[in-house]
Parts: C-alpha cells; sequence; structure tokens
C-alpha cells in the first residue's frame, strides 16, 4: 500500500497529476482542488495516498492532507458515493465547509457539487452527521451547528441566527458569529443580546 508519494511534478492534467519519485512516475487522481494548489511541472509535491487495488487495476488518489484524505475515505461510507462522487464534493468543498455543511444539515450546499443529486446529498448530511463532531475533533461552533441542523437549539440561539440570516448572511457565517457571541454573553444570554454581540463579530 503506498501511504505517500513525495518527488517532483510531471504533469499535471484535468483530474489527475503524474509524480515522478526518482524515475518512476505515478500517476494519481485528485480533486480540482489539490490540482489546483499543486506547483508547476519539476517543481517539488508531496501528496497523501489512498490506494484502491481491484481485479483489474490499481488506482491512486492523491490528496494534499491528511485530513482531506479522511473525509474522502467518510464519504464513500455513505450509500451511493463512490470515489468519483467523493471527489467532485472535495472539489468543490473545503474540509471545513463540508463539515459546516453537515452539522447544519445544508444539503443545498452539498448538492453544489457537480453530479450530487439531492437525494445523495440528503444522505450524507444524515448519515454523518453523528460522526463529524468525533471525526474533527470539533465543539463549540461545531456543536451550535449541529443543534441547529437537528432543530434542538435553545430559541435565542435559533432566533439569532435566523435574524442575522435575515439580514443577508449565511447560515454559516450567522453560527459562528452566535458562537462567538455565546463565549462572551454565556449561556444564558437572550437573543437580542446575541444578535448585538453577533453583528460586531461579523463586522469585524
Amino acid at each position: 500500500m503506498i501511504g505517500k508519494l513525495k518527488g517532483s511534478i510531471e504533469e499535471i492534467a484535468e483530474d489527475h497529476v503524474l509524480i515522478d519519485v526518482h524515475g518512476v512516475c505515478y500517476v494519481a487522481f485528485c480533486s480540482t482542488r489539490t490540482l489546483s494548489r499543486l506547483g508547476s511541472a519539476g517543481e517539488a509535491a508531496v501528496l497523501f495516498i489512498e490506494t484502491y487495488v481491484r481485479e483489474d487495476q490499481l488506482r491512486l488518489f492523491g490528496f494534499e492532507t491528511a485530513l482531506e484524505r479522511e473525509w474522502f475515505r467518510l464519504l464513500q461510507s455513505v450509500q451511493g458515493v463512490g470515489a468519483k462522487v467523493a471527489l467532485a464534493v472535495l472539489s468543490t468543498l473545503t474540509s471545513n465547509e463540508l463539515a459546516n455543511a453537515i452539522a447544519l444539515q445544508d444539503k443545498e450546499t452539498v448538492a453544489r457539487a457537480p453530479g450530487i443529486g439531492p437525494k445523495v446529498a440528503q444522505r450524507i448530511v444524515t448519515e454523518l452527521k453523528n460522526k463529524v463532531p468525533a471525526f474533527t475533533g470539533g465543539s463549540g461552533a461545531l456543536g451550535l451547528k449541529q443543534e441547529l441542523g437537528e432543530g434542538v437549539a435553545p430559541a435565542p440561539v435559533s432566533d439569532a441566527v435566523s435574524a442575522l440570516s435575515n439580514l443577508g448572511y449565511s447560515r454559516d457565517q450567522a453560527a459562528n458569529a452566535v458562537a462567538a457571541a455565546l463565549k462572551i454573553a454565556g449561556e444564558d444570554a437572550d437573543s437580542a443580546r446575541l444578535i448585538r454581540l453577533g453583528l460586531k463579530e461579523l463586522a469585524r
């Protein structure tokens, strides 16, 4: 099994890169996000690798970070999500954006990825919702977003997020601002105070 490649870039194509490792060129299929962050031909490159071995083929998938590789694996635990679909999601959303979308149960954001229909997007946010906090080590804002996604957030919190969203901020931005406001105001703060503090956060 190949876990990481360190070498020089031989060629970058639409969906893969050739990495020269001491004279042996490896083909690694990557998300467009990873490909866009690689250098030019002849430059050094490091990719985390997921190796797929089938009866008729051996295929390498390359990632800029180990976290991106873990998301690739996690996404494929969802029914109907294979390697191609997982790469499409990772080409469209960063790891943080994906974690936030799942926590908020925001299937519309996930469905922005090419080839992702409403049903698959719904399965991704539903089936992975309990795995995200442990997977990302997340708490705080991510935990609050999960409560909002499940509809169990305290009324002042959900009211504050709704109010900020109505002012034109995304649900993700609003949730981040309210999470920061809660740290200042405390868990017992009313919605009006959370909105005021949230607006200050968003104005920074």
